[in-house]
């Protein structure tokens, strides 16, 4: 019987969702092996979402745009990782980037695990002739089962973060204060995913019309010259963009928000590792690929059933081939009733 690994290197360097999908899974096998050390390397922004963390997890983050820079960077990495005496390697991303790092450390002795993303599966499920169309491997089972491959495993349930981030008193919930408190995340990378912003507004200021929901808007500054202009005197829509909150801080919200509207994007992952619950609005890409939050089901997802065209993409970055994005063409009244589901449900 071979002996488990006792000091594991974790590669995932982004997308930010992709990245935060790890949590669920690798924080309670990090709790199952106490007497383990786990070291995860990751991009600088996505090492800010890893909170609460296991003691005997480390998180470093590395800039391959700068200090990491290229093939001279991933040899500089080597080198300098190498000297942690790492006994296994978990890779979680499967990129040329890691490919070249695992294949360092292969060389030097160390066995690694690699993520088998199902690559042919979901170009299966994305094709126009679509020779297949079911649920495949979420990211979630696909991290698990390199951990397996290294024979670490967990019965543990991931749990909720906790945040001990203190808030402005601006953002505190006051008891006499009745109204459900939603986030929306109005934007993702690629406009596959991006509910159109007209619909948006309207489903944002007719529920802030009724008196019964604040509405708060996440987004980057670049975001805020939009979102900016959605905010009213009376204080019912509050912009996020360019508060400067960080993630931290945004991540603390998310766990007082009675339900958070995303797309298909990091945002959806963030509410869920906070415990809150999400609507999640699907348009060129598709659950069935396996991005969908941890714990979400079906009933958290709004998404067009009715057209055979989607999922096109598996991220959402092809273009339309009809030019339209019509899988989005989604009525308000249909955001704004899942919306109060699962607000008023919690």
């Amino acid at each position: 019987m071979s002996k488990t690994p006792n000091k594991i290197l974790i590669i995932r360097m982004s997308a930010l969702g992709d990245v935060a999908m790890v949590i669920p899974v690798l924080y309670p096998i990090c709790r199952s092996y106490p007497n383990k050390e786990f070291t995860l390397i990751t991009s600088p922004l996505a090492a800010q979402l890893y909170i609460d963390c296991p003691k005997n997890l480390t998180v470093k983050a590395i800039d391959t745009k700068r200090e990491y820079k290229g093939i001279k960077g991933i040899f500089t990495l080597f080198r300098e990782l190498k000297k942690y005496k790492f006994d296994a390697v978990a890779d979680l991303h499967d990129v040329l980037r890691s490919k070249l790092l695992s294949l360092l450390f292969r060389l030097s002795g160390i066995k690694v695990a690699t993520i088998d993303k199902g690559r042919k599966e979901k170009r299966e499920i994305t094709s126009e002739n679509k020779t297949s169309f079911k649920q495949l491997k979420t990211s979630f089972e696909r991290y698990t089962d390199v951990f397996g491959a290294l024979e670490l495993q967990t019965s543990q349930e991931f749990v909720s973060l906790n945040t001990s981030t203190a808030l402005p008193d601006w953002l505190q919930r006051t008891q006499n204060d009745s109204r459900k408190w939603i986030g929306v995340a109005p934007f993702s990378k690629h406009i596959g995913k991006n509910y159109p912003l007209d619909k948006m507004f309207e489903v944002v200021s007719q529920l802030a019309k009724t008196n019964r929901y604040k509405m708060f808007l996440f987004g980057s500054p670049a975001d805020g010259k939009e979102l900016d202009k959605w905010q009213d005197k009376e204080g019912r829509i509050v912009s996020l963009c360019n508060q400067k909150l960080g993630f931290k801080s945004e991540m603390a919200l998310m766990s007082q928000l009675d339900a958070v509207v995303s797309m298909d994007s990091a945002n959806m992952h963030i509410a869920t590792l906070m415990g809150t619950p999400v609507v999640s609005i699907w348009g060129a890409t598709h659950p069935y690929t396996g991005f969908l939050g941890w714990g979400l089901g079906e009933d958290s997802v709004i998404e067009r059933k009715d057209i055979t065209c989607r999922p096109c993409s598996v991220f959402g970055n092809k273009p339309c081939r009809f030019g339209d994005y019509h899988c989005m063409d989604i009525s308000p009244e249909v955001v704004i009733n899942k919306i109060k589901e699962i607000a008023e449900g919690r």
